[in-house]
């Protein structure tokens, strides 16, 4: 019997670059998943508000990080891409974070190591459509109290201590409520796989 893990490295290809970085540096497994994913990390975060060259900036620390803590990944917890959006999300807040305090860090333009392509490819669009609309479908299934603390969090980027005071419900709560949806989430999309 296979475990989810197995089943997702299975169905994830960029499962297997992972690995290869994490276990022997592979630089061309390195450079495979930076020149898939920079380009696609830099326009959501450009959709998300985020100036280009710092969108293109916190790409590229976001695939460093990869590269940095490959070792880390589980495939148990989610898919590479999952993981790689997460990582330039949580950078992008700490940034906006570092703005709103006046310290934001402010690095000159570089080239890219590796050639970018930032047109993704019809099949990659085609998977992305029908990724979120198995998302919207599954958070159609979660409590009111559940999608809101999912939205605030992960659309309103807000932290759990402002969702706790936005909501006025407790810190412990918030959290609780989240792990719930999540895991919610992610059987239903395991399902779905």
């Amino acid at each position: 019997m296979t475990s989810s893990g197995e089943r997702r490295r299975r169905d994830d290809p960029w499962a297997a670059f992972v690995e290869a970085i994490s276990v022997r540096q592979d630089r061309e497994a390195f450079a495979a998943l930076f020149s898939h994913f920079a380009p696609r990390v830099t326009t959501y975060l450009m959709k998300n508000r985020t100036s280009q060259q710092q969108a293109e900036e916190i790409a590229q620390e976001a695939l460093l990080s990869v590269w940095r803590k490959a070792q880390l990944y589980d495939p148990r917890s989610a898919s590479v891409s999952t993981w790689i959006f997460t990582i330039a999300r949580n950078l992008r807040i700490d940034a906006s974070r570092r703005e709103r305090r006046g310290g934001a860090i402010h690095v000159d333009e570089a080239e890219a190591e590796f050639a970018l392509d930032d047109a993704p490819l019809p099949d990659a669009r085609m998977a992305a459509v029908q990724s979120e609309a198995r998302v919207r479908d599954a958070m159609r299934t979660l409590s009111s109290q559940q999608l809101k603390v999912i939205q605030m969090s992960f659309f309103e980027d807000k932290t759990h201590g402002e969702i706790a005071r936005t909501l006025q419900i407790p810190l412990g709560t918030v959290k609780s409520r989240l792990r719930l949806a999540m895991n919610r989430l992610r059987g239903l999309l395991d399902q779905d796989a």
